[in-house]
């Protein structure tokens, strides 16, 4: 973070100092809605859950080092009480970036594949310069203010992750840091329920190529046409990416190995490079290649795109890892989160991995699907029936319904938790199988993954 005064926080804020804080009293970072994070020099945020009140907690975090704490009503500690905590934090991320003008900030929107894109990008900026990125998947409008804040002087590249809940609010995101670069993946049906159609999920994507200056660049995914679209949508630049003879940046001779990583042919203006990618599955093709778009856009060598993806391991949990225990067993344990699109590449990822040996699938309902819901959840079912699989669990209760009746075909076990799955799998696993846990995060399903590894991967 810059250091700011708390007189200045509070002129940012417009905020009131109380609890005995000197405005003079300097916080130089971290910015924490976590007491435990607090260090010496810390502003600490206290935000009100529906569980936990972070002002109760003002008092360890003041003990621990931390200048003040950013409130909405006075404790007994240093601090800056502001009408809304979570509006105060932005106002607090936008005046910091606009205070850095030599830090060139990046979005990265999609239904699918945003954080292992912005997981890629910045292991390439980083080749570039100094790179601030969120860790997992900070992209809300939490997340993504204490990420710009983590930003200082010596930051060349900050890396955001911008999510959209509802129409518009990836327009307030990046108000807070205005992209120079916009990255979209795709339009999927991620979130379907929320926005009643993939049509309106392209406007809300949309809005990040939308917040770009002319002299920015719009990376787009010249394969899915509700991106392609949005070129029109945007005074920037378009780089297209993907796989198709228009993309400017794109793979040829395209190819899994015996572990499901895919290898490629990076084609760019300026020459080609080899990759190997050491993550798995043949979705994340268009996430790599978004990644070196966006690289190229900001004058990064092809070689040395090709050799950091070539280099990258997986950066965020639950998301596509692979991991073999002492006996052979594999186990992809993908549980992060669950959309159809997400459920498709899973076993076509499974397929690849597990050819030639047995294969099973932990699998739960995809949430936020609306009324197509029952529909979608089904067709994950079918699509795991004719996966080829020796054992099919299906976890939850009566959500679960129509993805255990679509996946009937399989030999199927439908159980309640993932404790269930877990003791199942346990007791039928041989050497050299694969298992394939796949679900929201809501389901807990990675609890599955932790009980087969149990301490004996490698």
């Amino acid at each position: 973070m810059i250091p700011l005064p708390l007189a200045r926080i509070a002129e940012i804020t417009s905020g009131a100092l109380a609890g005995g804080a000197d405005p003079r009293a300097v916080v130089r970072g971290p910015v924490v809605i976590d007491s435990r994070a607090v260090e010496p020099g810390s502003l600490f945020v206290a935000i009100r859950g529906a569980r936990v009140d972070g002002h109760d907690f003002a008092g360890r975090a003041s003990g621990d080092g931390a200048v003040a704490v950013l409130a909405s009503r006075p404790v007994d500690v240093p601090c800056v009480v502001v009408a809304d905590v979570v509006t105060a934090l932005a106002d607090l991320a936008a005046a910091s970036v606009a205070m850095l003008p030599g830090t060139t900030v990046i979005g990265v929107t999609g239904s699918a594949g945003k954080t292992t894109t912005k997981d890629l990008l910045a292991g390439l900026t980083s080749r570039a310069g100094a790179t601030v990125a969120p860790a997992g998947n900070f992209n809300n409008e939490i997340g993504h203010p204490l990420t710009v804040l983590r930003a200082d002087s010596g930051t060349r590249f900050l890396v955001l992750e911008l999510s959209a809940r509802e129409e518009g609010h990836i327009a307030h995101l990046a108000r807070i840091a205005p992209p120079r670069v916009g990255v979209v993946l795709n339009v999927g049906t991620a979130h379907l329920g929320v926005f009643g159609g993939r049509e309106q999920i392209a406007k809300a994507k949309g809005e990040l190529v939308e917040a770009l200056p002319a002299d920015g660049a719009a990376v787009l995914n010249a394969d899915d046409p509700l991106v392609a679209a949005m070129a029109g949508r945007t005074a920037a630049r378009v780089c297209w990416f993907g796989r198709s003879e228009r993309a400017r940046v794109r793979a040829v001779d395209e190819r899994l190995d015996e572990r499901g990583r895919p290898v490629f042919t990076l084609v760019t203006p300026s020459g080609r490079a080899g990759v190997r990618l050491r993550l798995h599955g043949a979705h994340l093709v268009p996430n790599a290649l978004a990644a070196a778009a966006a690289a190229y856009e900001l004058g990064i060598p092809v070689a040395t795109i090709a050799e950091e993806l070539s280099a990258a391991e997986p950066r965020s949990r639950w998301r596509m890892e692979v991991t073999d225990r002492a006996d052979g067993v594999t186990v992809i344990n993908d549980a992060y989160n669950a959309s159809p699109d997400s459920m498709w590449a899973a076993f076509d990822a499974l397929g690849a991995i597990g050819r030639d040996r047995r294969r099973f699938a932990v699998i739960a309902p995809m949430l936020e699907l609306g009324e197509e819901a029952d529909t979608l959840n089904e067709e994950a079912g079918r699509a795991a029936a004719r996966a080829g699989l020796t054992g099919l669990w299906v976890v939850g209760g009566e959500d679960a319904v129509p993805m255990a009746r679509g996946g009937k075909d399989a030999p199927l076990t439908h159980v309640p938790d993932p404790a269930g799955a877990a003791a199942g799998l346990a007791a039928v696993l041989r050497p050299g199988d694969v298992v394939l846990v796949k679900g929201p995060r809501a389901a807990g399903l990675e609890r599955v993954a932790e009980a087969l590894l149990g301490g004996d991967a490698r």
